[in-house]
Protein backbone atom coordinates (compact mmCIF):
# COMPACT_ATOMS: atom_id res chain seq x y z
CA UNK A 1 0.00 0.00 0.00
CA UNK A 2 1.67 3.10 -1.19
CA UNK A 3 0.10 5.32 2.11
CA UNK A 4 -0.21 2.61 4.91
CA UNK A 5 -0.02 3.40 8.44
CA UNK A 6 -1.17 7.14 7.89
CA UNK A 7 -3.60 8.27 10.70
CA UNK A 8 -7.38 9.42 9.98
CA UNK A 9 -7.34 13.05 9.08
CA UNK A 10 -10.52 15.56 8.67
CA UNK A 11 -10.98 18.89 7.85
CA UNK A 12 -8.70 21.21 10.40
CA UNK A 13 -5.29 18.76 10.54
CA UNK A 14 -2.18 20.29 9.29
CA UNK A 15 1.04 19.48 9.18
CA UNK A 16 3.12 16.38 6.99
CA UNK A 17 0.63 13.83 6.81
CA UNK A 18 -2.15 16.56 4.89
CA UNK A 19 1.13 17.25 2.66
CA UNK A 20 1.17 13.68 1.86
CA UNK A 21 -2.99 13.84 1.45
CA UNK A 22 -2.57 17.19 -0.80
CA UNK A 23 0.71 15.35 -3.13
CA UNK A 24 -1.85 12.43 -3.56
CA UNK A 25 -4.45 14.57 -5.17
CA UNK A 26 -2.29 16.60 -7.10
CA UNK A 27 -1.39 12.78 -8.42
CA UNK A 28 -5.13 11.86 -9.33
CA UNK A 29 -4.74 14.65 -10.93
CA UNK A 30 -6.33 17.47 -9.59
CA UNK A 31 -3.73 20.17 -9.57
CA UNK A 32 -5.59 22.89 -8.34
CA UNK A 33 -4.63 21.72 -5.10
CA UNK A 34 -1.78 23.44 -3.30
CA UNK A 35 1.00 21.83 -1.12
CA UNK A 36 0.90 23.58 1.66
CA UNK A 37 -0.22 21.30 4.93
CA UNK A 38 -3.57 22.68 5.42
CA UNK A 39 -6.53 20.64 5.83
CA UNK A 40 -8.78 23.17 3.81
CA UNK A 41 -12.08 23.45 2.65
CA UNK A 42 -10.35 23.04 -1.28
CA UNK A 43 -9.04 20.08 0.16
CA UNK A 44 -12.20 18.49 1.63
CA UNK A 45 -13.63 19.01 -1.87
CA UNK A 46 -11.29 17.35 -3.43
CA UNK A 47 -10.93 14.25 -0.94
CA UNK A 48 -14.77 14.12 -1.35
CA UNK A 49 -14.61 14.34 -5.22
CA UNK A 50 -11.93 11.39 -4.77
CA UNK A 51 -14.12 9.34 -2.40
CA UNK A 52 -17.35 9.81 -4.83
CA UNK A 53 -15.41 8.52 -7.99
CA UNK A 54 -13.42 5.90 -6.48
CA UNK A 55 -16.75 4.08 -4.61
CA UNK A 56 -16.13 4.86 -1.67
CA UNK A 57 -18.12 6.59 1.06
CA UNK A 58 -18.37 10.11 0.58
CA UNK A 59 -17.91 11.77 4.08
CA UNK A 60 -14.99 13.97 3.48
CA UNK A 61 -12.32 12.25 5.84
CA UNK A 62 -9.29 10.28 5.04
CA UNK A 63 -9.41 6.79 6.80
CA UNK A 64 -7.52 3.81 5.97
CA UNK A 65 -10.02 3.00 2.34
CA UNK A 66 -9.83 6.46 1.12
CA UNK A 67 -5.52 6.31 2.15
CA UNK A 68 -5.34 2.84 0.08
CA UNK A 69 -7.15 4.53 -2.68
CA UNK A 70 -5.38 7.32 -3.24
CA UNK A 71 -1.80 7.62 -5.48
CA UNK A 72 1.46 7.53 -3.65
CA UNK A 73 1.49 10.79 -1.75
CA UNK A 74 5.15 10.65 -0.99
CA UNK A 75 7.18 13.38 -1.84
CA UNK A 76 9.43 13.86 -4.64
CA UNK A 77 13.04 14.53 -3.85
CA UNK A 78 14.36 17.96 -2.99
CA UNK A 79 16.93 19.03 -5.80
CA UNK A 80 19.65 21.98 -5.12
CA UNK A 81 22.97 22.37 -6.42
CA UNK A 82 24.79 19.51 -5.63
CA UNK A 83 21.97 16.73 -6.62
CA UNK A 84 23.14 14.60 -9.29
CA UNK A 85 21.23 11.28 -10.83
CA UNK A 86 19.09 10.35 -13.09
CA UNK A 87 15.78 12.40 -11.18
CA UNK A 88 17.96 15.67 -11.88
CA UNK A 89 18.55 14.22 -15.98
CA UNK A 90 14.95 14.49 -16.47
CA UNK A 91 13.94 17.47 -14.56
CA UNK A 92 16.75 18.88 -16.95
CA UNK A 93 15.14 17.43 -20.06
CA UNK A 94 12.00 19.23 -18.87
CA UNK A 95 13.52 22.38 -17.83
CA UNK A 96 15.34 21.99 -21.61
CA UNK A 97 12.16 21.16 -23.47
CA UNK A 98 9.52 23.88 -22.17
CA UNK A 99 12.13 26.94 -21.92
CA UNK A 100 11.68 28.15 -25.40
CA UNK A 101 8.95 30.59 -25.37
CA UNK A 102 8.16 29.57 -21.74
CA UNK A 103 10.37 30.59 -18.75
CA UNK A 104 13.74 30.97 -21.24
CA UNK A 105 16.40 29.97 -19.73
CA UNK A 106 17.81 26.03 -19.88
CA UNK A 107 20.09 24.15 -17.71
CA UNK A 108 22.67 24.49 -20.86
CA UNK A 109 23.06 20.63 -20.98
CA UNK A 110 21.46 17.56 -19.92
CA UNK A 111 24.47 15.87 -17.55
CA UNK A 112 22.68 15.00 -14.14
CA UNK A 113 24.21 17.07 -12.28
CA UNK A 114 22.63 19.91 -10.65
CA UNK A 115 25.34 22.95 -10.74
CA UNK A 116 24.60 26.85 -11.41
CA UNK A 117 23.01 26.90 -14.70
CA UNK A 118 20.68 24.28 -13.73
CA UNK A 119 19.86 26.60 -10.31
CA UNK A 120 19.40 29.83 -13.28
CA UNK A 121 16.58 27.57 -15.22
CA UNK A 122 15.21 26.49 -11.94
CA UNK A 123 14.86 29.99 -10.77
CA UNK A 124 13.23 30.82 -14.10
CA UNK A 125 10.64 28.26 -14.02
CA UNK A 126 10.18 29.13 -10.47
CA UNK A 127 9.34 32.31 -11.47
CA UNK A 128 7.42 31.52 -14.66
CA UNK A 129 5.22 29.49 -12.37
CA UNK A 130 4.64 31.39 -9.76
CA UNK A 131 6.38 30.04 -6.80
CA UNK A 132 9.31 31.50 -4.55
CA UNK A 133 12.65 31.75 -6.38
CA UNK A 134 15.19 29.91 -4.65
CA UNK A 135 16.46 27.49 -6.84
CA UNK A 136 15.68 24.69 -5.42
CA UNK A 137 12.80 22.00 -6.14
CA UNK A 138 10.39 21.06 -3.44
CA UNK A 139 6.84 20.77 -2.84
CA UNK A 140 5.71 24.27 -4.28
CA UNK A 141 7.95 23.45 -7.37
CA UNK A 142 7.26 19.74 -7.91
CA UNK A 143 3.30 21.07 -7.53
CA UNK A 144 3.98 23.73 -10.67
CA UNK A 145 1.53 23.39 -13.51
CA UNK A 146 2.80 22.91 -16.74
CA UNK A 147 -0.51 23.88 -18.52
CA UNK A 148 -0.25 20.90 -20.39
CA UNK A 149 -3.05 17.66 -20.15
CA UNK A 150 -2.73 18.43 -15.96
CA UNK A 151 0.96 17.89 -15.98
CA UNK A 152 2.70 18.89 -13.29
CA UNK A 153 6.41 19.31 -13.30
CA UNK A 154 6.78 16.56 -10.79
CA UNK A 155 4.62 14.18 -13.41
CA UNK A 156 6.59 15.64 -16.20
CA UNK A 157 9.65 14.41 -14.83
CA UNK A 158 8.19 11.46 -13.61
CA UNK A 159 6.36 10.04 -10.22
CA UNK A 160 9.04 6.71 -9.97
CA UNK A 161 11.06 8.94 -8.51
CA UNK A 162 8.89 9.74 -5.38
CA UNK A 163 9.88 8.87 -2.25
CA UNK A 164 8.02 6.67 0.77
Amino acid sequence: MPNSGQPTIGPGATGEVVRRLERALRRTPDVAIAVDGLFSSQVETAVKEFQQGAGLVVDGIVGPLTWNALPDGGPMPTLEEGASGDVVRSLQTVLTNGAPGEWGTTPQGIDGNFGPHTKASVEAFQSWGGVPVDGIVGDQTWSVSLHAASRTLETAVGLNFVIG
